[in-house]
């Protein structure tokens, strides 16, 4: 499955189509690419460039592309989109980020880690141009915002659910990559779930080593990851994968068993619709709002900078309750409201590493 790099410059109704794709993270029927003369037009626009998986992954980017998709509705702008290409090089995408920036986009947001060393060196070219780095503070600089999260805490949260559904004792977790960001992930999820239940056992996996970040779009190496899992006894599995997460999830409900999803409410993202049922919770990123306020601030003429950070306090972070099934399990959410409220007045201190 091979991702060709698009730019293109999106209104609604092909925004409404796109979040109805499946998790395949293909190319879009809808996607058009934006000609020069509305390039140079004196439209106002902002722009992303996706992580790995790209939009339609149900999860990651397609949270970011929400935000984007509420700041045209809301904010009557002009949205650029630039998807990753498979193996891509560092200079891709600093051409990437370059092309965007070129073109009057304002701003420029990469959606990921991976794009930091980029971002580096294309913010410094632009200096009158915001851009926005998401899950990484490594690079700063004054024209750069660093949209960062407590996923941890959000993990945590997961972790107390797991313990309590889990009939087995054993629940599991996948990270797409094991890389720090991913491990914060898997550090609150096993602390939430040993806290809950010091007997229970945790079972870790993760899909790909870096350099290899391909981990994150493989969804049929998500999948026989949890069904090596489900074989061992786990009965509630938690994936940290992207992209690669949709297989997780799928073989998880087809074993019927619960998945928890993770970065968008993934109880409601029509791909995973098949498998909704046995989707417990979702450890929610409230990426679509840090995309919108990063906007928003630019069209204020007060962009932000430096670190914005969300976490539990703020609902920056939080677990989702669409499942019906999840409202009924009483005894679920109130241990888990009760982890919420002790997270927040700092009675409970969450790991960032296992």
């Amino acid at each position: 499955m091979r991702r060709i790099t698009r730019i293109a410059t999106v209104g609604i109704a092909s925004a409404a189509l796109a979040l109805s794709a499946t998790a395949c993270g293909g190319k879009k029927s809808s996607d058009s690419t934006a000609s020069s003369s509305e390039s140079s037009s004196s439209s106002k626009s902002a722009a992303i460039a996706y992580d790995i998986g790209g939009r339609g992954d149900q999860s990651f980017n397609d949270a970011a592309f929400a935000g984007l998709e509420k700041a045209q509705k809301d904010l009557k702008i002009k949205g650029a989109e630039a998807e990753p290409s498979e193996g891509e090089s560092e200079a891709d995408k600093v051409q990437r980020l370059t092309e965007l920036a070129r073109k009057g986009n304002n701003p420029v947001i990469g959606v990921g880690f991976a794009y930091a060393p980029a971002i580096k060196k294309v913010a410094a070219k632009f200096p009158n141009t915001t851009f926005g780095l998401i899950d990484d503070t490594s690079v700063q600089d004054k024209n750069i915002a660093n949209l960062v999260f407590n996923e941890e805490q959000g993990s945590y949260l997961a972790g107390v659910a797991a313990a309590k559904a889990s009939k087995s004792g054993k629940v599991g977790f996948i990270g797409g990559v094991e890389v720090p960001l991913i491990k914060k992930f898997e550090a609150g999820f096993t602390q939430g779930v040993k806290d809950t239940n010091p007997n229970a056992e945790v079972l870790s996996a993760y899909l790909t080593q870096p350099p290899d970040f391909s981990g994150f779009a493989k969804p049929d190496l998500g999948k026989a990851t949890a069904q090596g899992q489900l074989a061992k006894g786990a009965d509630v599995i938690y994936a940290a994968a992207g992209l690669a997460g949709s297989g997780a999830i799928e073989a998880t409900a087809t074993a019927g068993k619960w998945a928890i999803g993770v970065d968008s409410d993934q109880y409601n993202q029509a791909g995973l619709s098949k498998y909704k049922d046995k989707i417990l919770t979702s450890v929610t990123k409230d990426v679509q709002d840090s995309v919108y306020n990063l906007i928003k601030s630019v069209e204020d003429g007060k962009p932000q900078t430096g670190e914005i950070r969300y976490g539990l306090d703020k609902d920056g972070v939080g677990l989702a309750d669409s499942n019906p099934a999840y409202k009924q399990m009483t005894d679920v959410t109130a241990a888990v409201e009760k982890a919420k409220a002790d997270i927040i007045a700092k009675k409970i201190t969450v790991k960032t590493a296992p």
